[in-house]
């Protein structure tokens, strides 16, 4: 099944004939490729163009992967990052995930992967973009924490404070479900959208910077609680008056 559209897609990969492989199979799925292979140029291109994935290796010239990943995700929360690495150390993915990427493939991969992971990335993205405009009118609102959906931002005391696209994820998830406790595995599966067992942690270091955020005092959470021995759970309003 072909792309209905011309979805643009930014290849950044400093291996030409990886990339040129990618490139021949995307474009035959209808879809619109762009190359780069230099991170300082790929940075420059993502920033001041409008793409619906980008496919990004992490060892490049210049800006690597990593860093790319992280000053996309200070200017857009919601476009999707599959990441690629020719190397298979556990912090290498952990590390690609913290800074915001969705999902993560290690060299070397099969065409056939590849092109499953970027449709359902793609089609992943555009449910929430649907759903977010369904929910345009709407605000959760928790005390003081106001959750605006179609904005993808939130406010504490009228204040705006900025969270990285897996941290609104999880806040979103929580806030929609108060009372609803998750296992570490089922956040990974929820929010992630794969899942990486064996991750855990990952999901503990964003609860805690998301409890440094929107907690008075993260010590004693009043909104993200520890549910012992199995993960966590969002406050509901009665807990709160």
């Amino acid at each position: 099944m072909v792309a209905t559209t011309k979805k643009p897609i930014l290849i950044i990969e400093d291996d030409r004939d990886i990339s040129e492989l990618i490139r021949i199979h995307l474009s035959d799925l209808s879809y619109d490729v762009e190359q780069s292979y230099d991170g300082n140029e790929a940075l420059e291109l993502a920033l001041s163009n409008r793409y619906s994935m980008l496919i990004l290796d992490i060892m490049l010239p210049g800006t690597d992967g990593f860093d790319i990943c992280k000053e996309v995700r200070k200017h857009d929360m919601q476009l999707p990052i599959l990441m690629l690495t020719a190397k298979a150390e556990e912090i290498d993915k952990i590390m690609g995930l913290e800074f915001g990427a969705d999902d993560y493939l290690t060299k070397p991969f099969s065409i056939r992967e590849l092109t499953a992971r970027v449709k359902a990335l793609l089609r992943r993205s555009d449910i929430s973009g649907k759903k977010h405009r369904a929910d345009e009118k709407s605000v959760i609102t928790f005390e003081n924490l106001k959750i605006f959906p179609h904005k993808r931002s939130i406010t504490i005391e009228e204040e705006m404070i900025e969270l990285t696209a897996k941290e609104f994820d999880l806040l979103y998830l929580f806030a929609s479900n108060p009372g609803r406790a998750y296992s570490r595995d089922n956040l990974l599966d929820l929010v992630w959208g794969y899942q990486y067992e064996g991750y855990s942690h990952t999901v503990n270091s964003h609860i805690n910077r998301l409890r440094t955020k929107i907690e008075k005092d993260p010590s004693e959470p009043k909104y993200i609680k520890t549910v012992w021995g199995l993960g966590y759970r969002f406050t509901e309003r009665r807990e709160l008056s």
